[in-house]
């Protein structure tokens, strides 16, 4: 049996799937998306590494610089050129993301800040973005540096860095 909760903004009765911790507190999908309706985004591979999150708000733990990344092999027709760029966009899909804050202080710097004035893993849109180096290319797996997704995080999407 489903078993309804209030969202902490305007009361609806909702199920735990429409809603988002925010604060700690349960918010729906309306109050923050209004009519916005959700988008359907295929991974195209997956991140290899040692890295986990660990329990500081920004952290992660392990060792090594090098990441691998595992397309899938249909996507092996779409990588023609990619050898030749030294730098690449990795966008990816933040897996362990944890409960939003809508301010907090920045582990940069330590300055107060919102979700969009920082690099946080714990955000609505659960989208990560980085500019990594491309250091080789074996068949579908691609070994970059500078990657800060942890190991099985799914990969959506892969650009020249500009």
């Amino acid at each position: 049996m489903n078993k309804t909760i209030n969202c902490s903004e305007c009361s609806s009765a909702c199920n735990r799937e429409d809603l988002f911790t925010i604060d700690d507190r349960l918010v729906c999908r309306t109050c923050l998306f209004g009519d916005g309706q959700p988008v359907t985004i295929y991974p195209i591979g997956i991140v290899s590494n040692d890295f986990e999150r660990d329990e500081t708000p920004f952290g992660r733990k392990g060792s090594g610089t090098v990441s691998k990344i595992e397309l899938l092999p249909s996507q092996k027709r779409f990588m023609s050129g990619l050898e030749q760029e030294p730098e690449i966009t990795i966008v990816y899909y933040l897996h362990k993301s944890r409960s939003v804050k809508t301010s907090f202080k920045r582990g940069l710097d330590g300055k107060e800040v919102g979700v969009f004035a920082s690099r946080t893993p714990d955000r609505l849109s659960r989208i990560g973005i980085q500019d990594v180096k491309l250091q080789d290319i074996k068949g579908t797996t691609l070994f970059v540096t500078g990657l800060d997704a942890v190991n099985g995080t799914p990969v959506l999407d892969i650009k020249l860095k500009i």
